[in-house]
C-alpha cells in the first residue's frame, strides 16, 4: 500500500511538507518572472508609440463624415462643404455596378450637399423652367450653367435628373416606397433618363437595390433605437433590481447559505415549471386561431418579430427547451444530493471569508474599469490606424478605356495624356490607401493592437484574481480569525502582486493572449475560405478551432488556480502552475465533483437573479403589471428593453458571484494543502474550519499535558 501510494505521488508531484513557520500567504518574497516583467513594460512603451503614430496619421473624420469625388468631407466645420452634410450620388444606378466590390466606390460623382432632392425633376425641365436655380445646388461646386444641355450631362456637371431621397449616415438614397402594390420613388412610378427616356422605377430599385436593403436594415434599427429612448430609465431601474438582489443573495448566504441554496434550486424549478406551463397556455389559447399552424419554414424571417409569438410551433418549441432544462436539473440534483452538502460547506465558509473581506464585493468595479481603459485605448488606435491611410483618386470611365482604374491626380487630370485618352473620363475619389512604408505596416499594427489588447486585459483578470486569493488564503490560514489576518488584506493582496509579480501575471496572460490571437486568425481565415468547396480544408480549420477552444479553456483553468498558488506561496508562474496542476490531480475526485458543484450552484444563483427580473420586465413591458401609478411607454418591441435587462442582470450578477466563486477555488486548495500539510496532531493541526473537519470526520488532537 505504501509502495502504491508513492509511485502514485511520484506520478502526479510531491506533496507539500510541513512548515512549522507556515502561517498563510509568504510575506517574506522575491520578485518573479522579470524578463517577462519586462518584456510586458517594453511592449506597452511599443503600444503608446504605436498609438501616438496612429493618432498623428489618423484621421477618424474618415468614419464619420462621408466623401464627395474630390475626397472632401461632407459636413466638416472648418472646411468649404461646412454646411453640406449629405453626400448625393449624381446617377445611385451605378452602384450596382460590380466596381462597388471592387474598388469600395459608386463609379458615378458624388458631391456634398445642403440637404436631399425632395422632389422629381430632370435636367432637361429645369432648364427649360424656373427651377433651374434649385437643381444648381445638385451640380459639381462652380457649375455656371453656359454650356449646352449634352455638354453638360456629357461632362458629368449635372445629374441627369433628381428623384425624390431620404438621408441615411448621412448619404441619399431614393425614397422607394410600396403604394397599392406598386414601387414607388415619391410620386411617381417611372423616371426619366439623361437622353430623355422613361423608364419603370423598377429599374431604379435594381440599380439601388444595396440601399434598399439598408433602408429596411435602418427601419428596424431606428425602431429599437426609438424603444431605447422611452425606455432607458426603467431598464436601469431593472439592473438596480437585478444589483440588489445579487447583493441581497450574497448576503444571505453568509447567514443562510445551506437553507438558501435549497430555496434557490426550488426557485430555480419552480421558474421553469411556471415557464412550462406559460407555453402550454399560449400554446393552447393559440389552438383553432387561423395562420397559428404556420412553421417558421413558411413564415420565413421577419423583422417584426412579435409576429412568431402568433405561432402555435413558436411556444411548442419553448415549452420542449424548458422541459428539458427542468428534467436535467432534477437528474443533477438527485445523483448529486450528497456531494451539493459538502459544497454548501464550501459556500458557507466562503460566506464568511467574504464576511471578513467585505471591500472584495467592489474589487469587480475596479477591474471592470481596468477593463473599459484597455477597449477604450484598443478601440481608438485601431479607428486611428484604419484612418492613417490617404486619399486615393482612380480614372473612372462608362465605356471601355484602356487606363480605367488607373490612379490619378485630379488636380492635373483635366491636362494629362489620360483625359485626352478617354474624354469621357473622371478621375474621383475611390479610397484610402498608401504606398509607403508605414501603410504596408498597417495590417502589422493592427494585429499588434489586438494582440496588446488580449495581453493587456488578460493581466487585468489575472491581477484581480491574484488579489482575491491572497486576500481570502489569509483567511483560510488564520484559523478563521479575523485578528490574525492582516490590517487590510485586499491591499495587501494587491501591493503583492504588482510589487512581486507582475511579471507572473504577464507570463500566464501572454500565454492566453497568443492562444486567443491565434483563434483570432483562425476565425478570420475561416470566413475567407466560407466560399472555398475543399471539404478537406473545412474539415481542417473544423478541427483547429475546437483545439484551440479546448486549449484556451485548459489555460484559463490552469492560470486561475497557479494565480492562487503564486498569492500564497510567492512561486513563479511555472513552478506555481506545476504544483496546483499535480495538487488538483492528486485530488481529482474531489476537483470534479466538488468544485463542478459548486461551479453548478453559482450558475443556479444567476439563473434565479435574470429568471426573476427577466419575468418582472416580461410582465411589466407587455403591460401586464403596473409598477404604482405608472405603466409601460409604447413600445415597437417589448423584447428590446426585456433583452437588454435579462443582459445586464446576468453581468452584474456574474460580477458578484465571481469573488465567491474565486474565493471558494481559493479555500478548496487552502483546504487541499491543509490536508496533505498536516494530521491533524498538536504539531501538525488542521487549519480548515470545524465544518469542514466534521463532514470529512477529521478532528485536532489537543496537545498532551504533562
Amino acid at each position: 500500500m505504501g509502495g502504491e501510494r508513492q509511485h502514485y505521488y511520484g506520478k502526479h508531484g510531491t506533496p507539500q511538507k510541513f512548515d512549522p513557520t507556515f502561517k498563510g500567504p509568504i510575506y517574506n518574497r522575491g520578485c518573479t518572472d522579470i524578463i517577462c516583467c519586462v518584456a510586458l513594460l517594453l511592449a506597452i512603451v511599443g503600444y503608446v508609440a504605436v498609438g501616438i503614430i496612429a493618432w498623428t496619421h489618423g484621421d477618424p473624420r474618415k468614419v464619420i463624415y462621408p466623401t464627395d469625388s474630390r475626397g472632401e468631407f461632407c459636413g466638416q466645420k472648418g472646411t468649404k462643404n461646412e454646411n453640406k452634410s449629405f453626400l448625393f450620388y449624381f446617377n445611385i444606378v451605378k452602384c450596382a455596378s460590380p466596381l462597388v466590390l471592387l474598388e469600395f466606390q459608386c463609379p458615378t460623382p458624388q458631391i456634398c450637399v445642403k440637404k436631399c432632392p425632395d422632389r422629381y425633376l430632370t435636367f432637361l425641365n429645369a432648364r427649360a423652367s424656373s427651377n433651374i436655380e434649385y437643381y444648381k445646388q445638385f451640380c459639381v461646386p462652380g457649375f455656371q450653367n453656359n454650356k449646352g444641355i449634352a455638354e453638360v450631362l456629357r461632362d458629368g456637371d449635372c445629374p441627369a435628373v433628381l428623384t425624390p431621397s431620404k438621408p441615411l449616415a448621412q448619404r441619399c438614397f431614393p425614397a422607394i416606397h410600396a403604394h397599392k402594390g406598386v414601387l414607388m420613388v415619391g410620386n411617381e412610378t417611372t423616371y426619366e433618363d439623361g437622353h430623355g427616356r422613361r423608364k419603370n422605377i423598377t429599374d431604379l430599385v435594381e440599380g439601388a437595390k444595396k440601399a434598399n436593403g439598408i433602408l429596411e436594415a435602418r427601419q428596424l434599427a431606428m425602431r429599437i433605437f426609438e424603444d431605447y429612448t422611452v425606455s432607458w430609465h426603467w431598464i436601469i431601474i431593472g439592473l438596480v433590481i437585478a444589483m440588489g438582489m445579487s447583493l441581497l443573495f450574497v448576503i444571505l448566504l453568509r447567514f443562510l447559505a445551506g437553507i438558501m441554496v435549497w430555496v434557490m434550486i426550488v426557485m430555480v424549478i419552480l421558474v421553469l415549471g411556471y415557464g412550462i406551463f406559460h407555453c402550454y397556455m399560449e400554446y393552447a389559447r393559440l389552438r383553432g386561431e387561423a395562420g397559428s399552424d404556420v412553421s417558421f419554414m413558411d413564415l420565413g424571417f421577419q423583422t417584426d418579430f412579435r409576429v412568431y409569438l402568433h405561432l402555435r410551433q413558436t411556444w411548442m418549441t419553448f415549452m420542449i427547451i424548458l422541459s428539458i432544462l427542468e428534467v436535467i436539473i432534477i437528474l443533477l440534483l438527485i445523483f448529486l444530493r450528497k456531494r451539493i452538502l459538502i459544497a454548501i460547506a464550501l459556500i458557507k465558509e466562503a460566506s464568511r471569508a467574504v464576511g471578513c473581506v467585505m471591500c472584495s464585493m467592489l474589487y469587480p468595479l475596479v477591474t471592470f474599469l481596468l477593463l473599459c481603459l484597455c477597449i477604450a485605448y484598443w478601440a481608438s488606435t485601431a479607428i486611428f490606424l484604419s484612418t492613417s491611410n490617404e486619399a486615393i483618386y482612380k480614372i473612372f470611365n462608362d465605356t471601355v478605356c484602356p487606363v480605367a482604374g488607373k490612379t490619378c491626380n485630379p488636380e492635373t487630370f483635366s491636362s494629362s495624356n489620360e483625359s485626352h485618352l478617354c474624354p469621357s473620363a473622371r478621375c474621383q475619389f475611390a479610397f484610402y490607401g498608401g504606398e509607403s512604408g508605414y501603410h504596408r505596416a498597417l495590417l502589422g499594427l493592427q494585429i499588434f493592437n489586438a494582440f496588446m489588447f488580449f495581453w493587456l486585459a488578460n493581466f487585468v483578470l489575472a491581477l484581480g484574481q491574484v488579489t482575491l486569493a491572497g486576500a481570502f488564503a489569509s483567511y483560510y490560514w488564520a484559523l478563521g480569525e479575523p485578528d490574525n489576518m492582516p490590517a487590510f488584506p485586499l491591499f495587501s493582496a494587491f501591493g503583492r502582486a504588482l510589487r512581486y509579480h507582475t511579471g507572473s501575471l504577464a507570463f500566464g496572460a501572454l500565454i492566453l493572449a497568443i492562444v486567443q490571437i491565434i483563434r483570432v486568425m483562425l476565425e478570420y481565415l475561416d470566413q475567407r475560405l466560407k466560399a472555398a468547396q475543399n471539404k478537406f480544408a473545412k474539415f481542417l480549420m473544423t478541427c483547429l478551432k475546437c483545439c484551440f477552444w479546448c486549449l484556451e479553456k485548459f489555460i484559463k483553468f490552469l492560470n486561475r488556480n497557479a494565480y492562487i498558488m503564486i498569492a500564497i506561496y510567492g512561486t513563479n508562474f511555472c513552478t506555481s502552475a506545476k504544483n496546483a496542476f499535480f495538487l488538483l490531480m492528486r485530488n481529482i475526485i474531489r476537483v470534479a465533483v466538488l468544485d463542478k458543484v459548486t461551479d453548478f450552484l453559482f450558475l443556479l444563483g444567476k439563473l434565479l437573479v435574470v429568471g426573476s427580473v427577466g419575468i418582472l420586465a416580461f410582465f411589466f413591458f407587455t403591460h401586464r403589471i403596473r409598477i404604482v401609478q405608472d405603466t409601460a411607454p409604447p413600445l415597437n418591441y417589448y423584447w428590446v428593453p426585456i433583452l437588454t435587462v435579462i443582459v445586464g442582470s446576468y453581468l452584474i450578477a456574474h460580477g458578484f458571484f465571481s469573488v465567491y466563486g474565486m474565493c471558494v477555488d481559493t479555500l478548496f486548495l487552502c483546504f487541499l494543502e491543509d490536508l496533505e500539510r498536516n494530521d491533524g496532531s498538536a504539531e501538525r493541526p488542521y487549519f480548515m474550519s470545524p465544518t469542514l473537519k466534521k463532514l470529512l470526520n477529521k478532528t485536532n488532537k489537543k496537545p498532551v499535558e504533562s
